[in-house]
Formats: structure tokens, C-alpha cells, sequence
């Protein structure tokens, strides 16, 4: 790929996740499990594990939004290490996204053919739950099919120099 559309690619992630930072951010911020709990009763180790992920999703956001800003702010565009990059945001961020390590949501694969979310909670949630990830995902899709190319391209390139 070119190092235009791979240049592209990194500004537009990196917008993505300066989004996806703030929201997560601002949901963390502003909310405690008492207040999930008051919010709506329901399992509060499974309410901890839904912050705990979150927050390890932030933490990934914020990581690979720092490394994006330090592509783009670089002297020259170094193609190489923008898309290991964006190889790894596709891993950290997209993939812990649609299927976190903990399980405390799973992505339904036959979402797309009902038109319906994918994140599917595992347990009833808060409202306020609810629209943060429903308010993430469409943004959380759009750039897991323009990185795809990565999950492919880029352990072909690994495959092929060993």
C-alpha cells in the first residue's frame, strides 16, 4: 500500500480513537459501581468486570493513540511502523472491543444479517451501559473493516521474512 492511503488510514484511526478516548473517558469519569447499581440492580462483580475491561480497553486506546501521534508527527512518514501500528490497534483495540479476554460481552455474529447490535451483554445492564456501547459500535465496526487488510497483510509480511 501506498504510503498515502496508509498515512490516511492512520489519520482517520487516530481521530477514531481520540472519539473513542473521550467517550470511554467520560463514562469512567462519571461513573462508580454504586452508581451502575443504583442505576439498575443486577450482578456487581459482573458490573466490575464490565469497568475493569473498559478500562483496559481506555488504556489501550490511549496507547495506540499516542503512537499514531507519533507517526504523524514525525519528520518523515515511516510506512513500516504506521502499519505495525495499525496492526496493533486492530488487536488491542477493535478485537478486545468485539471479544474481550474476560467475557463480560460477546459479539453476536448474526448481527449483521438482523441489522441489530453485535455487542450482546451477558447479563440485564444499565441503561447507561447500554448506550455507551451501542454508541461505540458503529465507529468500533467501520474502522475493524478498513484494518482487516492489516490482520492479513501484515502476518503475511511477518511469515514471509522468518
Amino acid at each position: 500500500m501506498g504510503n498515502t492511503i496508509v498515512k490516511s488510514q492512520l489519520e482517520d484511526v487516530s481521530s477514531f480513537l481520540q472519539t473513542t478516548v473521550q467517550e470511554l473517558e467520560d463514562f469512567l469519569n462519571k461513573t462508580t459501581l454504586a452508581a451502575l447499581m443504583n442505576e439498575k440492580q443486577g450482578d456487581e462483580e459482573y458490573y466490575k468486570a464490565i469497568l475493569s475491561h473498559m478500562r483496559k480497553l481506555l488504556v489501550y486506546c490511549e496507547e495506540g493513540l499516542d503512537a499514531c501521534h507519533v507517526i504523524l508527527q514525525g519528520v518523515s512518514f515511516q510506512k513500516g511502523a504506521a502499519e505495525k501500528t495499525l496492526y496493533r490497534i486492530y488487536h488491542q483495540c477493535i478485537e478486545e472491543f468485539f471479544s474481550p479476554k474476560n467475557d463480560a460481552w460477546f459479539e453476536n455474529s448474526r448481527s449483521a444479517y438482523t441489522g441489530k447490535n453485535a455487542i450482546k451483554l451477558k447479563s440485564e445492564v444499565p441503561d447507561s451501559l447500554v448506550r455507551l456501547f451501542k454508541g461505540l459500535e458503529g465507529d468500533f465496526q467501520r474502522i475493524r473493516e478498513e484494518l482487516e487488510y492489516y490482520e492479513t497483510d501484515y502476518r503475511t509480511k511477518m511469515t514471509q521474512t522468518k
